[in-house]
C-alpha cells in the first residue's frame, strides 16, 4: 500500500521537515468532527490518554490566552507541564510544549513514524484517512503520556467541544472561556447551538468553569452540567473580578472566589485579558481545593504576571507603534476595539486587516469601523483567504452607516507590501493595528520581529 503521496508506507520519514509535510499533507482530508477515528489510533496504541490528567479549555475567543496563564502559574507551581494548543503562530513544534518548551524536532519525526503506519492502514477502512489535527493530536497525547510524563496538560479545543477530536479525554476541570458567533458552518448559528457544542466537553462529575454571559449559553451549559452532575462555576455568580488599574506594563484586578479573594497583575494587555484571566485563575483555585494541588499566593501572583500568549493585543514595535491582535469574529472585534479605547484613547487608529473567507465580517466591521482612520486591506498568505477586494466590498457597504466621513482605505493585496504601508502611515501620536486571522498575524509577527524560522499554520 502506497501514501497519499505515492510514498511507501514502509519508507520512514527522515527528517523533522518530511514529518511535518506529512501531517499537514493531511489537511486536505479538511474537518471531520467525530472521535471514531482518533478512539481507533489511541485503542491501537494502549490508550495512552487515560495515564495523564487534563485541564480541557473550549470557548470561542480567549482559549490560547487562558492556557498560558493556567501553564504559567502550574510551571510556576513546580509542576510539570504539556500544553497543547493551536493555530501555531511561529512554528509547527510551538503546539506541543513541555514545561514551555516545543517538543524536540527528533521527538516529533521518531512519533511521527511511528504513527504512520496506522494512519496509512485507518485509510483504506470506512473510517477514512485521519485529519490532520487527528494526527496532531495523537502525536501529542503519545509525547504526554510516553515521553515526558507531565503532572497535567492544559488541553485546547480545536473546534466547538462535543465532536472535537480533543474531547477523548476526561479532565480533571474543563473550562468555557465564552460563547460566540463562529465557526457557524460547523457549530450552528445560533449561541444555543454553539454553546451546546462547547458544552460538549462536560464530563459526568468533573467541574465546569466558564465565562459565558449570554443567558441563552449559560441555560445550556448549566442544563448540560446538572445531567451530568457536573459543578458550575460561573463568572459573575460563584466567582468575580474587579478591574483595578491599567497601563503600558499590564493591568490588575481583584479577585473574588469561593475560597478566597486574590490580587493579581497580568502583563497581557486587552480587557478581554481579565476574563480569560479570571476563568484560569478560578480552574487553579478547583485544583489546589479539591485535588491538592500545591499553588501557593506568590506562585499564583508570578505565575500570573509572567504569562504571555502572542498576537493577542501584542505590542511589537514601539516607533512606529503597532499592536498585533488576531480578533477574527465579531465578539473577537468589540474586544479589540474597548481594548483599543481603554489603552489607546487618544490615538489616530491606522488599521491593516486580513480575513479568511467566512460570512461575520459585517458584524467585525460594525464594533472595529468606527473607531478607524485609515484602512489597509489586505490578504493573508493562506489558501482559504478572502480576496481583499472582496473585504472592500462589505466595508462599502457597512461604511455609510458606521464609519468616519474621512475614512481613508488602502487595498493592497499583498500583506508584505500593506505592512510597509501601516508603518509609513503610521506617525509618532498613532496607532497602528494589525488584525483579522491568525494566519496573517504569524506572517507580520515574524517579519516584524525578525523571526526567520516562523513556518505559521494551522
Amino acid at each position: 500500500m502506497t501514501e497519499l503521496n505515492g510514498t511507501d508506507k514502509a519508507t520512514p520519514l527522515q527528517t523533522y521537515d518530511e514529518a511535518v509535510d506529512w501531517i499537514n499533507g493531511l489537511i486536505p482530508f479538511g474537518i471531520r468532527p467525530g472521535l471514531e477515528r482518533i478512539e481507533s489510533l489511541m485503542s491501537q496504541l494502549g490508550n495512552p490518554h487515560q495515564r495523564l490528567k487534563f485541564i480541557h479549555v473550549a470557548g470561542t475567543n480567549g482559549k490560547g490566552s487562558t492556557c498560558a496563564f493556567l501553564t504559567s502559574v502550574l510551571l510556576q507551581a513546580g509542576y510539570d507541564v504539556g500544553t497543547y494548543t493551536s493555530p501555531y503562530i511561529t512554528k509547527f513544534t510551538n503546539r506541543f510544549q513541555y514545561n514551555g518548551e516545543d517538543i524536540p524536532e527528533e521527538t516529533l519525526l521518531k512519533l511521527s513514524n511511528r504513527l504512520r503506519p496506522l494512519v496509512t492502514e485507518m485509510a483504506s477502512t470506512p473510517l477514512g484517512s485521519p485529519t490532520m489535527f487527528e494526527v496532531s493530536t495523537a502525536l501529542a497525547l503519545l509525547y504526554y503520556a510516553e515521553v515526558c510524563y507531565p503532572d497535567i496538560v492544559v488541553w485546547e479545543t480545536g473546534l466547538g467541544g462535543r465532536m472535537d477530536v480533543t474531547n477523548i479525554v476526561t479532565p480533571v476541570v474543563s473550562v468555557i472561556t465564552n460563547i460566540g458567533m463562529d465557526h457557524t458552518d460547523v457549530l450552528g448559528d445560533t449561541v444555543e447551538q454553539i454553546a451546546w457544542e462547547k458544552a460538549g466537553i462536560i464530563k459526568p462529575g468533573v467541574p465546569v468553569v466558564t465565562c459565558a454571559v449570554q443567558p441563552e449559553a449559560i441555560k445550556v451549559i448549566q442544563e448540560r452540567a446538572k445531567q451530568l452532575r457536573s459543578t458550575v462555576y460561573l463568572a459573575g455568580d460563584q466567582f468575580s473580578y474587579r478591574r483595578l488599574e491599567s497601563g503600558k506594563e499590564g493591568q490588575s484586578l481583584q479577585f473574588t472566589g469561593p475560597f478566597r479573594d486574590l490580587h493579581i497583575h497580568i502583563r497581557m494587555q486587552g480587557v478581554y485579558q481579565c476574563d480569560n484571566a479570571v476563568a484560569a485563575l478560578m480552574s487553579l483555585e478547583l485544583l489546589r481545593q479539591y485535588m491538592a494541588f500545591m499553588l501557593d499566593e506568590d506562585d499564583i501572583k508570578l505565575g500570573f504576571q509572567n504569562a504571555f500568549w502572542a498576537g493577542r493585543f501584542e505590542k511589537v514595535s514601539d516607533n512606529p507603534l503597532i499592536v498585533l491582535d488576531g480578533a477574527h469574529n465579531p465578539e473577537g472585534a468589540e474586544s479589540l476595539a474597548k481594548s483599543i479605547i481603554d489603552g489607546y484613547p487618544q490615538k489616530k487608529l491606522i488599521l491593516m486587516m486580513g480575513m479568511l473567507a467566512n460570512k461575520h465580517h459585517e458584524a467585525y466591521l460594525q464594533h472595529i469601523l468606527p473607531l478607524v482612520d485609515t484602512l489597509i486591506l489586505t490578504e493573508p498568505d493562506f489558501r482559504r483567504k478572502m480576496a481583499a477586494t472582496e473585504l472592500l466590498q462589505i466595508v462599502e457597504r457597512v461604511r455609510p452607516a458606521i464609519a468616519k466621513q474621512e475614512l481613508d482605505i488602502i487595498v493592497e493585496p499583498n500583506w508584505a507590501k500593506a505592512l510597509d504601508l501601516l508603518k509609513s502611515r503610521t506617525e509618532a501620536e498613532d496607532l497602528g493595528v494589525v488584525s483579522g486571522t491568525l494566519y496573517l498575524i504569524a506572517d507580520v509577527r515574524a517579519a516584524l520581529l525578525h523571526q526567520t524560522d516562523s513556518e505559521k499554520g494551522w
